[in-house]
């Protein structure tokens, strides 16, 4: 998935097994981000910044989707522990990551295996990538800033 990509209509299954759709979303932005696994200390920082910055990012039109490999229970679990207020796509059939380009072969300590890749779409009001943030430009700490950042 590219900038100037139409995004898929239908997204995926949250975290209570309601289908997700581009359309539930009309004249909204979407923040649509990918992220490796639920609870660990990257994803969760990650999580809680966009969750205490939500409310500026609802003011400037965005609606927030997290995703990953994890299935709905797993989620859940994210959600209620970190009291997360967007949904989580329970991406365990690969179809998502995929279609968007961030599923791949990772390396860490010396290990290879295959991994989601922090990413972070932007998709605008029409469902059009309107912009991407890569795994190296994503500060897990900051990333609600990031993406306010590209509204100047």
């Amino acid at each position: 998935m590219n900038v100037g990509d139409k995004a898929p209509e239908i997204l995926g299954i949250d975290q209570d097994g309601k289908e997700i759709r581009l359309s539930d979303y009309k004249g909204k932005k979407i923040v649509l981000y990918f992220y490796p696994k639920d609870l660990t200390s990257g994803c969760t920082a990650q999580a809680c910044n966009l969750r205490d910055n939500y409310d500026a990012l609802k003011a400037k039109g965005y609606a927030v989707i997290g995703a990953s490999i994890q299935d709905e229970k797993s989620h859940r679990k994210f959600i209620e522990k970190n009291s997360l207020p967007f949904p989580l796509i329970a991406d365990t059939d690969l179809k998502l990551v995929e279609a968007f380009g961030v599923y791949g072969e990772k390396k860490m300590y010396g290990r290879t295996y295959m991994g989601t890749f922090r990413t972070t779409f932007i998709i605008n009001e029409d469902g059009i990538v309107e912009r991407i943030l890569g795994p190296k430009q994503i500060k897990t700490k900051d990333h609600a800033a990031q993406i306010l950042a590209g509204e100047e």
